[in-house]
């Protein structure tokens, strides 16, 4: 008989792994306590900007033409318990008001309302990133209140996506990690993801805790990559050299690799800054503090990074203040081909200018509207071009497509002074200075 999966918490990552799951041939049944977003996902449409989900959803929730119908949502917990065999946990777990450490409320209280329902047997798969040690605790909780006792087992199954590659991350994961306390579970698991280990994926058993481990090592990993590389550019502004050619050189060390080594105002979003903060929290916890003491300079070397394109763009325009200063960014998530604008530095840059008395106005292909939500006293245009417009200095501050492909002498025609700042060193200076604009970005020669 065909396994059938649940999937509770329908955001960024639950919404994905539902639709993938449906794609992947099981009949699927998500839960999300807020009404809004059950009610948007039954009409195909998404929570968020994420490149090929509304087409794998419209593909699979029933309604829709050619629809296989296997893809469906509720907000009932007592559906949920009596419709699935495997029950994928997806909840969000923030960074907590005021503190590093991890926020497990919501992970728990998704716990304390499944488990009731779960009358026979089924595994309970977390997928949230949370602090070592938790998988453990939930087991022992899971069981407690699950009135089919033991029969009710926990695994742990972190996720990896990158926002504007989840979908294609989840069908063709580039490894998948099973903490597990039985073969009963991992007979599951790889049965839930036949296709892509048929595929070549790896399939890497752990216990608990080194799955739990897992997630926060590699973005503490790559977190240090990018922290290292800004470091660096930091140095070569100093010393008179070029970071992006310095970033070429050793990049190609295959120990070292060239991925993750673009100098620029650093990294953001809604993982890597709270994933590195509460893994040092929970070090701490454990008396393995000391451990993790370099992650406090990673995460110092990143939030200077912002500070310091403010300092460029002030000199920009005279070096006093911002005060009756046209600044144009161009970008607010933190990453393209995504709408997400949490912990954005491209937002941080232009929100702190503002603060400061510069007039700011903001295009971003697809995260306007919640930039708008979060920065509602900045300005917004609907275009690069009419961003730019009368602009004594302009940002480039989220390396999405669109910003490569621009004409500069186009833009030059609108803004007041051809003068931008680079903060993703993704841009060609050779075109830009072509085209008669001042190019500078962070790490590189003004020339």
């Amino acid at each position: 008989m065909a396994l059938k999966i649940t999937v509770i918490g329908l955001g960024y990552l639950g919404a994905t792994h539902a639709a993938a799951m449906a794609e992947l041939g099981f009949e699927v049944l998500g839960l999300d306590i807020v009404p809004e977003k059950t009610e948007m996902l039954s009409a195909g449409r998404a929570p968020m900007y994420e490149p090929g989900l509304e087409e794998l959803l419209r593909k699979h929730v029933a309604g829709f033409e050619g629809s296989t119908g296997r893809l469906r949502f509720t907000s009932s917990w007592e559906e949920i318990g009596a419709f699935g065999d495997v029950h994928f946990v997806c909840v969000n777990t923030p960074q907590k008001h005021g503190e590093y450490a991890c926020d497990m409320s919501y992970v728990e209280s998704a716990f304390d309302s499944l488990a009731p329902q779960l009358g026979r047997t089924a595994l309970v798969v977390g997928k949230s990133t949370v602090p070592v040690g938790s998988a453990e605790r939930l087991a022992r909780r899971l069981t407690g209140l699950a009135p089919a006792g033991g029969d009710v087992e926990l695994a742990w199954n972190p996720e990896f996506l990158r926002e504007g590659f989840a979908v294609q991350d989840t069908l063709h994961p580039d490894r998948i990690v099973a903490g597990t306390a039985s073969e009963r579970a991992e007979k599951l698991l790889r049965e839930v993801y036949a296709t892509p280990i048929g595929e070549g994926s790896p399939f890497i058993v752990t216990d608990f805790p080194t799955a739990e481990l897992v997630k926060t090592a590699a973005n503490s990993f790559l977190a240090t990559k990018i922290s290292f590389i800004n470091a660096m550019a930091e140095v070569c502004e100093a010393a008179g050299g070029d970071v992006a050619k310095l970033a070429e050189a050793i990049g190609y060390d295959e120990r070292i690799g060239k991925k993750f080594l673009r100098a620029g105002i650093g990294f953001g979003g809604g993982c890597l800054p709270k994933d590195i903060r509460a893994f040092m929290a929970r070090a701490g916890e454990l008396g393995a503090d000391q451990a993790l003491t370099f992650l406090r300079e990673v995460d110092s070397i990143n939030m200077r990074r912002r500070g310091h394109m403010v300092e460029l763009a002030r000199e920009a325009v005279g070096g006093a203040s911002f005060l009756g200063k046209r600044v144009a960014v161009l970008g607010a998530t933190f990453k393209p081909d995504s709408d997400d604008v949490r912990d954005s530095p491209a937002l941080n840059v232009a929100g702190q200018i503002h603060l400061q008395g510069g007039q700011v106005t903001v295009y971003d292909p697809k995260g306007m509207d919640n930039a708008r939500r979060l920065f509602p006293t900045l300005g917004y245009a609907e275009s690069a071009l009419e961003a730019v417009r009368g602009a004594d200095v302009v940002l480039h501050l989220t390396e999405w497509g669109e910003f490569r492909e621009l004409d500069p002498a186009a833009l030059g025609e609108a803004a007041a002074r051809r003068l931008i700042l680079d903060g993703r060193n993704a841009l060609d200076p050779a075109v830009w200075r072509g085209a008669g604009w001042t190019y500078r970005a962070m790490g590189r020669p003004r020339a």
